[in-house]
């Protein structure tokens, strides 16, 4: 009986370390919503479109999207 305690022990302790560590990343995820809700992208509502010399539409960048 006495190696079962220990077990018991320490599985509490795992669980609440999964807690814990729930808990942090719950906050985390708020907080950082938070931010973004504060601190909104600011990026254009539409693609534009632009035409070379030819006519022919040019490619998007990576920083248009």
């Amino acid at each position: 009986m006495a190696g079962s305690s220990r077990t018991t022990a320490a599985k509490r302790a795992k669980e609440r370390a999964r807690q814990e560590k729930r808990t942090e990343k719950l906050q985390k995820k708020a907080q950082r919503k938070l931010e973004q809700e504060q601190n909104p992208a600011e990026r254009p509502a539409e693609l534009t479109v632009t035409y070379n010399e030819e006519g022919q539409p040019e490619g998007f960048n990576f920083h248009d999207f």
